[in-house]
C-alpha cells in the first residue's frame, strides 16, 4: 500500500490527540526522534508504539544516534560515546572500536522501538570542514573512512537497525552550518568526483541514504543538492546510489522558500522521501499537502531498504563493553 513520501517528527514525549489524527491522516512513511521526544526507556518505547499504531504498520522510527555531540539518547539510561574522530584517533584498533560502538547503539535503538539509525557519516575531513561537521567524521582519507563508514553499517545491520548513510554526496567541504545558511562549493565537478563523492560511489550499496543540503556551483550553481534534479540524477547515475533517498530536514535555513516548496521541490528533483524535523503541526500539515504518495520506483526502494530490517544477531553486550573499554584505555 502507498505510503506519503515524508517522514515526520513529534512535539513532545507522547502523542497529542492532534498529532494522532494528523497522522493517521498524513500516513507518513516514517518518524523521526528528537532529544525533546525521550525521558526514560519505558517512555520511549511506548512513544515508538503509539507512533507505529497511528498508521497501523511497523513503520520505520530513526533518529540520529552517531554517538559523541550527535546523540539523542543519553546518559543515565543509555551509553554516552567519544565524537567519532576521538575515538578512531584513541582507539588501538579503531576498526573494531567502532564495530562495537555502533553494535552497542543498535542494541538500545532496537530495545527502544527505533530500527533506522541515520549514521554512518561519510563525509570527508577537510581543513575547512565546518564545527558542526568536524569532529562527526572518520577522517580525511577516503579508503579509511570508507572502511569506517561501512563498518558502521555492518554493526547497525546486526543489531537489527538500518544504517541511513549521510551526507550525499558530500558535506566536508562545507564551511558553514547548513542549519543556518547555504554552504556553497566551488571546486570543480572532476574534483568532487575524484575526492568528495568516492565514499558515497564505494557505499553506494547501503539501503537508506540522506542528501545534503549544499551547493556545487560547477554542477548545479543555483539549487542545493537536494532539491537539484542535476544532483540528484548525479547521485543515482555516477555514485550509483540505488538505496532510498531522504532529504535532510526540509526545515534547515539552508533551504529557502515556504517549507512546503521545499518539500514539493525534493520530490520534483528525485528524492524518495522528505524528513521533516520540527514537530510543528502546522508546518506538517502543510508539507503534508506538498507531498504525493510515493510512487512504483519509489516503493519499490523502500521495500528493499525494508527487506533488511532483520532481528538483532545475539551478541554478548558485557563482553562488548569490556572490549571497547580496553580498546580505548
Amino acid at each position: 500500500m502507498p505510503r506519503r513520501a515524508v517522514a515526520f517528527g513529534c512535539e513532545g514525549l507522547r502523542l497529542t490527540s492532534a498529532e494522532r489524527q494528523f497522522f493517521a491522516r498524513a500516513d507518513p512513511f516514517a518518524f523521526i526522534l528528537f532529544a525533546r521526544n525521550i525521558e526514560a526507556p519505558g517512555q520511549l518505547r511506548a512513544l515508538t508504539a503509539e507512533l507505529r499504531d497511528t498508521v497501523g504498520w511497523e513503520a520505520p522510527v530513526m533518529i540520529d544516534q552517531e554517538g559523541g555531540r550527535v546523540q539523542r539518547m543519553r546518559a543515565p539510561h543509555w551509553r554516552e560515546y567519544l565524537p567519532a574522530l576521538d575515538q578512531m584517533a584513541r582507539a588501538k584498533d579503531p576498526m573494531r572500536a567502532m564495530w562495537i560502538r555502533n553494535r552497542l547503539i543498535a542494541a538500545e535503538l532496537h530495545d527502544a522501538g527505533i530500527d533506522v539509525n541515520c549514521a554512518p557519516v561519510a563525509d570527508l575531513l577537510e581543513e575547512h570542514t565546518h564545527p558542526v561537521l568536524r569532529n562527526r567524521v572518520y577522517g580525511g582519507e577516503i579508503a579509511t573512512v570508507v572502511e569506517a563508514a561501512r563498518t558502521c553499517a555492518e554493526a547497525l545491520l546486526a543489531g537489527g537497525v538500518l544504517p541511513a548513510l549521510k551526507h550525499i554526496p558530500g558535506y566536508g567541504r562545507a564551511s558553514v552550518d547548513s542549519h543556518l545558511d547555504l554552504p556553497r562549493v566551488s571546486v570543480s565537478a572532476e574534483n568532487l568526483a575524484a575526492r568528495d563523492f568516492a565514499p558515497f560511489r564505494a557505499l553506494r550499496d547501503l539501503p537508506i541514504g540522506m542528501t545534503a543540503h549544499i551547493v556545487f556551483a560547477d554542477i548545479d550553481p543555483v539549487h542545493p543538492a537536494t532539491t537539484s534534479e542535476r544532483m540528484i540524477r548525479l547521485i543515482r547515475e555516477e555514485i550509483g546510489f540505488s538505496g532510498l533517498l531522504f532529504t535532510d530536514d526540509v526545515g534547515m535555513n539552508a533551504l529557502s522558500g515556504p517549507v512546503a516548496d521545499r518539500a514539493a521541490a525534493s520530490l520534483e528533483a528525485g528524492c524518495d522521501i522528505v524528513l521533516h524535523c520540527s514537530g510543528d503541526l502546522a508546518e506538517m500539515q502543510a508539507v503534508a499537502s506538498a507531498c504525493r504518495l510515493m510512487d512504483g520506483a519509489g516503493n519499490a526502494r523502500a521495500d528493499a531498504a525494508l527487506s533488511k530490517r532483520k532481528a538483532p544477531v545475539p551478541v554478548d553486550i558485557p563482553a562488548l563493553e569490556a572490549e571497547f573499554r580496553t580498546l580505548l584505555t
